[in-house]
């Protein structure tokens, strides 16, 4: 994991932490799970304990040695936030993105009540993102949660979207990111859910960027929205300034 990252909504990934535990819907069929069982057999050392979450006091120096500036995803392959990981180990990995401020850093947890809670003793520096993930209505309380935060953008990634989210939100929220599940036991997802997110972001200004529909075969499906890409991303950011 590092640069030049598959993920459509970013350009890098850094991982201090790996592994999870299930903590809502979204998780059943975990991505980074399969991954991380993967790379276990292939001997990778960062996974000789499969998903069960671990830091890498080792990883805390990478974004440090990419002079490029990138958008880097922070934890692709588990949750910073998670209960078994240290308050000290946070505070390092927000140290070191605060010294590396020539990238932009993308933070994402399911765990926004610990997010809420570590909030007024971390340093929200405007490259430093904070996002959420909501994966139906019943899981939009992490969207309160992260308005509450110091960070200067707050954005959330509704995926796998599983279910309408009708009453949501926006205020306070900077970027939405929507997409379905993919993989061999994805769960579908309704052209409508989608629709209806991407309308209430143009109605509230926020940008919003359709990842995929999903499905088995992710690339077949594409990631068209009614005839468009939508890929409309927050600034600053490093990339923008490239454009």
């Amino acid at each position: 994991m590092g640069v030049n990252s598959a993920i459509e909504w970013t350009g890098s990934t850094w991982n201090p932490v790996t592994g999870c535990t299930k903590l809502s819907p979204g998780c059943k069929n975990c991505y980074a799970e399969r991954i991380a069982a993967r790379l276990k057999a292939m001997g990778q050392p960062n996974y000789k304990n499969g998903f069960k979450p671990t830091t890498h006091e080792h990883m805390l120096g990478r974004p440090l040695a990419w002079k490029k500036p990138q958008t880097v995803f922070v934890n692709s392959m588990g949750d910073l936030f998670h209960e078994d990981v240290p308050d000290e180990f946070i505070v390092k990995v927000f140290g070191v993105m605060v010294q590396a401020d020539w990238h932009c850093f993308q933070v994402l947890t399911k765990r926004a009540e610990r997010l809420a809670e570590l909030s007024p003793h971390l340093p929200w520096k405007p490259h430093i993102w904070m996002g959420v993930s909501v994966e139906n209505e019943d899981y939009a309380f992490r969207i309160e949660l992260l308005r509450k935060t110091g960070a200067n953008i707050k954005f959330l990634s509704l995926e796998p979207l599983l279910g309408p989210i009708c009453r949501l939100d926006l205020s306070g929220i900077d970027w939405v990111i929507v997409g379905g599940e993919s993989g061999p036991k994805s769960r579908p997802i309704a052209p409508s859910w989608v629709i209806n997110i991407r309308n209430l972001c143009i109605s509230a200004g926020t940008p919003f960027f359709f990842k995929q529909w999903g499905g088995v075969n992710k690339k077949k499906a594409g990631r068209i929205l009614e005839g468009e890409t939508w890929d409309e991303m927050p600034c600053p950011q490093p990339l923008c300034a490239q454009a």
